[in-house]
This record gives C-alpha cells, structure tokens and sequence, in this order.
C-alpha cells in the first residue's frame, strides 16, 4: 500500500512539474534545465517511438558508424548509440548545457565507453563538420530551438550523403512539433523524408540527406 501511495505521489510531482515547465516554455524557447533531467532520462512507458531501443534500432545504427546525438541531454540516448557503433565506430554526444553533458559524460564512462565525445554547443551555430555523421538524431529537442531553420541546415551539411537524421516528437513534451511542422522545416533545407512511425502525438521520422548532394 506504501508503495502504491508512493508511486502516485511521484506520478503527481512529475505531471505538476512538466505542466510548470510547459507553461513557462510557452513563453519562450526554453531547453529542459538540468535539475528537471529526470524528466527526460528514461524512456517514457506509454511511447514505443521514444524509447531509445526503437529509436535506435530503427535506424539501423551499426558498428563503425559516426553518430550525432543532437540535443543529447543527461544521455538516455547516447549510451544505446556508443553501444551499437562499438568500439570501431564514434558518438558526438551535443548539447547546450554543460550539466547535462557531464551526466551524459558520467553514464557513458560508468558503462565502459570509450567511443564517445562530448562537445558544448548550440544547433545552428556552425559547429558542427560537415558532410560527417552516418546517422543523427534529435529527440524532442527541436521545439527548444530558437532557430529551427539554422539548426535542421546545420543538421543537413553535417550528414554524410546518405546519412539519416531521426526526429523524434511526443505530445507529452512541452515544444512538442507537429509532423507538418517537422516535415516541413526539413524539406526546407533539403532533407527528404524516408520513413515515419507512430501516430500524430507520438512519431519518429526518418530524413535523408540526397546522395547527388
């Protein structure tokens, strides 16, 4: 019974703390701050389409591959990636905030990894190489961006020809983007959808940067 009073009082604090910050990101681009990371560290049980399995596995990640993980925040994604790449492959674990990178950093080390690198930055800011990454993903970051355009550009030269970028969205997260949104600001920069999955609320869309590129 205690527990059962504890879960509820957890499921409770979580949905209050993710109306707050939906509220306040209403106002503005805001990126999930560090100490709310446990928002964003497991994988939501309602969504097959965000867990990190699924989103991995769907795009075929293999060893040896270079690995964008964009927006990457405590890490619930770079793990899986350092994972399937292997030893032989690397992963660029990507973000904003500092805090977030080291708890990335900290999860990728405990597990043994040492085909990851974390770098600071902000999407659109021309960090990013170009014509690099094997496979990118963005889960449930775009919507945090202040310039969408820049940061799908950024995303788009820093593919291989050939390479994949997965954009993952879910209704629960406060920027969340609707697929004509996503669809649309991605073919803007030439990126061309390839495959999609889930429904309206809950998705995972493929985009390919053109070989003829």
């Amino acid at each position: 019974m205690t527990g059962t009073i504890s879960a509820i009082l957890v499921i409770v604090v979580a949905v209050l703390v993710t109306i707050g910050w939906r509220l306040a990101s209403s106002r503005r681009s805001l990126p999930c701050p560090v100490w709310l990371r446990w928002l964003v560290e497991l994988d939501n049980p309602f969504t097959k389409t965000n867990r990190a399995s699924f989103i991995v596995e769907s795009l075929a990640v293999s060893p040896g591959m270079t690995v964008l993980d964009a927006g990457c925040g405590p890490g619930r994604l770079t793990v899986p990636l350092a994972t399937s790449v292997g030893p032989t492959g690397h992963v660029v674990a990507f973000d904003l905030q500092p805090g977030m990178l080291a708890r990335a950093k900290a999860k990728t080390e405990s597990a043994g990894y040492t085909n990851t690198e974390f770098v600071a930055g902000s999407l659109g800011d021309g960090m990013l190489p170009a014509n690099h990454f094997d496979r990118a993903v963005l889960v449930t970051v775009l919507g945090e961006i202040p310039d969408r355009t820049a940061a799908l550009t950024e995303l788009f030269r820093t593919l291989k020809p050939g390479g994949i970028l997965a954009i993952v969205e879910v209704i629960f997260d406060p920027h969340f983007q609707s697929r004509k949104t996503v669809t649309d600001l991605s073919a803007s920069t030439g990126l061309r959808e390839r495959a999609f999955f889930g429904h309206s609320w809950a998705y995972v869309i493929h985009f390919e940067k053109p070989n003829e590129v």
